[in-house]
């Protein structure tokens, strides 16, 4: 039977996009066949506390010091299998509507290269989950190339954390409602738990459990609250850090109907605990603002509403994967939160005793908001203008920024050897 003119053009497309790949993959160098992991050195290398910088569209990570002037350092490509990726990805027709799809919802036109990092506690390797290639890899931070690759349940990872002893890393496999906890030196699973739907942040708590947040569907425009039974089950899972079985969930619907706040979503974005882990400060989906729950009383105590910026449209299918504020971080006193006010267009950082607000720095498309090496400053992803910012915590004024690649999101503390600067060329 003679194929119609649509399925026609079809085919051309995707034989013309897999000739593309193929062309690619031929000129690409043969080092993407994953090597064993290379062997631990008798003594441990000498170390320099970095801050990575996570460029999503771009694939690559930048590396500036963790304090001080915050100066660039190098730069680490997180994708050197992209060809391979590809190929397997246009030869599968149902990855391939589910990397499309990645692309034109969640990644605003773009591939998704690089969520989130972290180094190895010895500073060889750098794991990285990669959104659009639905899985976390171990890049060799001395050659570049790929040491392992796991692939998460289902079509896209998202949000990591790792255990204190840096030993595990926890990732979420958002279409696969899992969280998998992984070896960082051998990639191996050690376990798995079950999730709400799209897990999205992870968190290791000191005892001894993995907090996950789950914030349900992001990509449909059933944004009014009325409409919010259509976002899917919402929930904070909790599993043991050492059996990966589940001991708990948290609904925040519950306890936000009875502070009184029926009208906001219970789509738990970033968190942040304070020191001695008795309280949980949060973010929700459509929300310029948090919330602080006590952990021993199970209830929410109070709630800060920051400033909207007026040239911000107040229609909420607008809002950037539903998120009006993404990203919170908190000073190791415990006495000062840092918000990155995401589609308000500014950081601000807050008292946590009075909840008052210092002064709103300007920023464009903040995306994240981590701490720096020494604990004085919060630094935040200008997602939008290629950039970190780094903000003083005592006094919420700018301290500089530093450009970085495409699209910045995720920033973590890790550590490098002394003098790196990049992959050694060949």
């Amino acid at each position: 039977m003679r194929a119609s003119p649509a399925t026609r053009r079809r085919r051309a497309l995707l034989g013309a996009a897999l000739a593309a790949v193929i062309a690619g993959t031929l000129v690409t160098p043969a080092a993407h066949a994953v090597p064993a992991p290379a062997a631990v050195p008798a003594r441990a290398a000498a170390l320099q506390e970095v801050l990575l910088v996570g460029n999503n569209w771009e694939g690559t990570a930048d590396v500036i010091r963790s304090r001080g002037d915050f100066a660039k350092i190098g730069r680490i490509n997180l994708i050197p299998d992209k060809h391979q990726r590809l190929l397997e990805i246009y030869t599968n027709p149902v990855r391939l509507a589910y990397f499309l799809g990645i692309r034109e919802t969640v990644g605003e036109g773009h591939d998704q290269f690089t969520d989130d990092l972290y180094t190895t506690p010895d500073g060889s390797a750098i794991v990285v989950s990669r959104p659009s290639f639905a899985d976390v890899v171990s890049i060799d931070t001395a050659t570049g190339a790929l040491r392992w690759r796991f692939a998460v349940s289902g079509y896209r990872a998202d949000h990591m954390a790792l255990s204190p002893d840096g030993a595990r890393v926890a990732v979420s496999a958002s279409t696969g409602n899992t969280v998998h906890v992984l070896d960082v030196g051998t990639g191996r699973q050690l376990g798995s738990f079950p999730t709400g739907d799209k897990p999205h942040e992870n968190v290791f708590t000191r005892d001894g459990k993995i907090w996950n947040m789950s914030i349900g569907e992001v990509n449909n425009d059933f944004d009014a609250p009325w409409q919010d039974f259509l976002k899917g089950d919402r929930r904070i899972t909790i599993a043991d850090a050492s059996t990966y079985q589940v001991v708990r969930t948290v609904d925040m619907r519950q306890r936000l109907d009875a502070f009184g706040r029926r009208d906001m979503s219970d789509a738990v974005r970033p968190v942040a605990f304070t020191p001695d882990e008795s309280k949980l400060y949060f973010q929700v989906s459509f929300f310029n603002g948090f919330f602080e729950y006590d952990i021993a009383t199970d209830k929410i105590t109070r709630m800060k509403t920051l400033p909207e910026n007026p040239d911000t449209s107040d229609d909420r299918t607008t809002f950037v994967n539903d998120s009006r504020h993404h990203g919170l971080s908190m000073n190791p006193a415990g006495t000062r939160l840092c918000v990155a006010g995401t589609m308000d267009e500014y950081a601000t950082v807050v008292d946590r005793a009075t909840l008052q607000e210092g002064p709103l720095v300007p920023a464009a498309k903040p995306y994240w908001a981590t701490v720096s090496g020494d604990g004085a400053a919060c630094v935040i992803s200008e997602s939008a203008a290629d950039r970190v910012t780094a903000i003083d915590f005592a006094t919420g004024n700018k301290i500089t920024s530093v450009p970085v690649g495409d699209h910045p999101q995720r920033v973590r503390l890790g550590h490098l050897p002394a003098g790196w600067t990049g992959p050694a060329r060949g």
